[in-house]
């Protein structure tokens, strides 16, 4: 299990050494209401968004908000969501690490 930790954290230092640290976004808000502000989800059935890469969340963000992806509540979250603030929350989010979740 170790190893395995050790393995993820070295596939993951690439990726945040690259830039610099993301600035927070300012339409983190209604976002941090489901997916928590660190990527870590604070509802039932919202998925945990950190550590996620970064290419697909901005496709699955660009995917609600153009409505391919047909769930009315993201599509409600997102409003007229630009490309540079899709293009900044893909990035937060893809530069939070993932934590082990408590045991209900």
């Amino acid at each position: 299990m170790r190893n395995l930790v050790l393995a993820a954290a070295m596939l993951a230092a690439p990726v945040m050494t690259q830039g610099a640290v993301p600035v927070k976004p300012a339409r983190l808000g209604l976002c941090a209401a489901c997916h928590g502000v660190d990527g870590m989800a604070t509802m039932a059935g919202a998925p945990n968004l950190a550590g996620q890469r970064e290419d697909y969340l901005r496709q699955a963000l660009r995917q609600y908000r153009d409505g391919r992806r047909d769930v009315a509540v993201m599509r409600a979250a997102l409003g007229p969501l630009s490309e540079a603030e899709l293009d900044q929350l893909a990035t937060w989010y893809a530069a939070q690490s993932p934590q082990r979740q408590a045991n209900p």
